[in-house]
């Protein structure tokens, strides 16, 4: 397993170095100056030369790269100029919010998932096939921010039971009772997509599992097709299903943006975006930070699949 991980990290440290040429390279295609973006319309040049001189814009740009990769690799991420106070604080409360939404979101997508999956697979109802088909469809065709607009209007506003944004005031372990529901409506934004496209794989893997000969000499046998479901596709199934989650963490993500804009959510997304709207030059370098959270994802979706499947393991050894 050692090896397996080894042979893994060189793609993954490629991806990060590329992502964080690409990344710097369009900060600095970004028509306009950012040291006088920063200082705003009064100020003076001396104001506007130490913003530039702060930032290293004065230096060449390789240089400006080098210092700024290794500013990154340290930890130090610098001041935000126009939303207030160091980078990394404003990223570690931000990062913790969108943990907690996309963990939460996880959770709801993965256990709907299975639960529609092994319902489809077990029921032999046409009208369960059907509610499935359309669960999925649904979930994958209406966009998040339409999903989102509609749950607030549902449920805070035409019927008020739950909060329409925000997040548990006091913290999120201070009150259980009331941090479910600040996660509610937003979690479950963010999750039927991913819930959507899971449920379709898992439904496809558990058919194709029971189609295999091992399972149709268990029927031959008289064993349950409850069991055959539950204690042999189901874990077959596995491998094919976590490599297909690893990927859609990837858009729940990505989603996160229009969800923690919606639910006036602080996570990670809405600082990103209030950097990318005000042209807050040092916090948009943030996007750094979710492509390595990304290719980590990647990174630990391949272990477990090798964890699950020997074959993959065994392959990447060779």
């Amino acid at each position: 397993m050692l090896r397996f991980v080894i042979s893994r990290l060189p793609s993954a440290v490629a991806v990060l170095f590329l992502a964080s040429v690409l990344i710097f390279g369009l900060l600095r295609l970004v028509p306009g100056d950012p040291a006088t973006t920063l200082a705003g319309p009064d100020a003076s040049p001396e104001v506007v030369e130490t913003i530039r001189v702060s930032l290293g814009l004065d230096r060449p740009v390789w240089e400006q790269y080098v210092l700024w990769l290794g500013n990154v690799l340290t930890g130090d991420l610098g001041r935000s100029y126009l939303i207030g106070g160091e980078i990394g604080t404003l990223v570690a409360a931000g990062l913790v919010n969108t943990l907690w939404l996309a963990g939460a979101a996880l959770v709801l997508a993965v256990g709907l998932s299975l639960v529609v999956g092994v319902a489809a697979v077990l029921s032999r109802a046409r009208w369960v096939d059907t509610v499935v088909t359309g669960f999925t469809t649904l979930a994958l065709a209406v966009p998040t921010f339409v999903t989102g607009v509609v749950l607030v209007l549902l449920f805070a506003v035409a019927f008020p039971v739950l909060p329409s944004g925000g997040t548990p005031p006091g913290g999120f372990l201070a009150r259980p009772d009331l941090t479910w529901q600040y996660l509610l409506l937003p979690a479950v934004c963010l999750a039927l997509p991913v819930a959507g496209a899971l449920s379709r794989f898992v439904v496809e893997s558990l058919r194709t599992e029971l189609a295999q000969p091992y399972v149709l000499t268990a029927r031959a046998l008289g064993v349950p097709r409850r069991r055959l479901v539950l204690a042999h596709a189901l874990p077959a199934a596995l491998p094919t299903v976590a490599t297909v989650l690893g990927l859609q963490i990837g858009n729940l993500l990505g989603g996160a943006v229009l969800v923690e804009l919606i639910f006036t959510w602080p996570g990670l997304g809405q600082l990103i975006e209030q950097g990318i709207s005000r042209r807050d030059y040092p916090v948009v370098q943030v996007l750094l930070l979710s492509v390595a959270v990304f290719v980590a994802v990647q990174l630990v979706t391949d272990i477990l699949h090798a964890a699950l499947d020997p074959r993959v393991r065994i392959g990447g050894n060779a």
